[in-house]
């Protein structure tokens, strides 16, 4: 299992979780099936996934509730699984630090290309920034870029806000990435989605609507501004 990326799998239901194991595995992953919310929770302290995929309704303890209860201790990746794609569980479980989300029923294929486009997304968080050579701004302070009271180490992969840290997720690091490499530029949700997400196809843009507000309440709720019909961009 050392050698391969663990995944915690959550799902109540024995045919999908049994179904979704196997093919998994027949992909290269480890996987720990769980069937309720309290026996995903100590598995993932006791095993430390390098992602969790999670189903919204299982009993013991929600999706939702695991996602947050996750969140609090780690940054690790988080998928949610919904039955619905209109479905209010779907923005909750963002909201509560979900990275993303796949639609039930879901091709194993597809689900497949989702784990390793986020994993590609984690493991390059701390890597070159997003957007570099695209008419980044100039950065005179070694890998520092000031916007105001917000600094980002666009080496190091923190950032401070009035000189305080400010807690990130790489998916929260990765748009933030993106939006300080063209101030003042407006970006496109399907854009953000192409470059945060690595979705070549067309996406649910909750998921940057989400991020943006999660992003927001953590740097400072006029630094990103919406631009109606358009989509986001940073305040220089």
């Amino acid at each position: 299992m050392a050698d391969q990326t663990h995944v915690l799998f959550v799902e109540d239901d024995d045919v999908i979780r049994e179904a979704t194991q196997l093919a998994l595995e027949r992909d290269g992953f480890a996987v720990t099936a769980m069937p309720d919310g309290l026996s995903g929770l100590e598995s993932f302290r006791a095993n430390r996934p390098d992602i969790a995929l999670l189903d919204v309704m299982v009993p013991g303890l929600d999706g939702v509730s695991l996602c947050r209860r996750i969140r609090d201790e780690s940054t690790v990746p988080v998928i949610m699984l919904s039955a619905r794609a209109d479905s209010i569980d779907v923005v909750l479980g963002l909201e509560a630090g979900a990275d993303d989300y796949v639609t039930k029923p879901f091709d194993g294929a597809v689900l497949v290309a989702r784990i390793r486009a986020v994993l590609r997304r984690f493991g390059h968080a701390g890597g070159s920034a997003p957007g570099s050579g695209s008419g980044s701004a100039a950065d005179p302070n070694g890998g520092t870029l000031t916007f105001g009271e917000l600094e980002i180490d666009t080496e190091g992969m923190e950032v401070r806000r009035a000189g305080r840290p400010v807690a990130l997720t790489p998916t929260e690091m990765r748009l933030l990435l993106e939006f300080s490499a063209a101030p003042g530029t407006v970006l496109s949700r399907d854009k953000l989605l192409e470059r945060v997400w690595d979705y070549g196809w067309g996406g649910d843009t909750r998921v940057v609507d989400v991020h943006v507000q999660r992003l927001r309440q953590k740097i400072g709720q006029d630094r990103i501004e919406t631009v109606r019909g358009f989509g986001y961009k940073l305040r220089a």
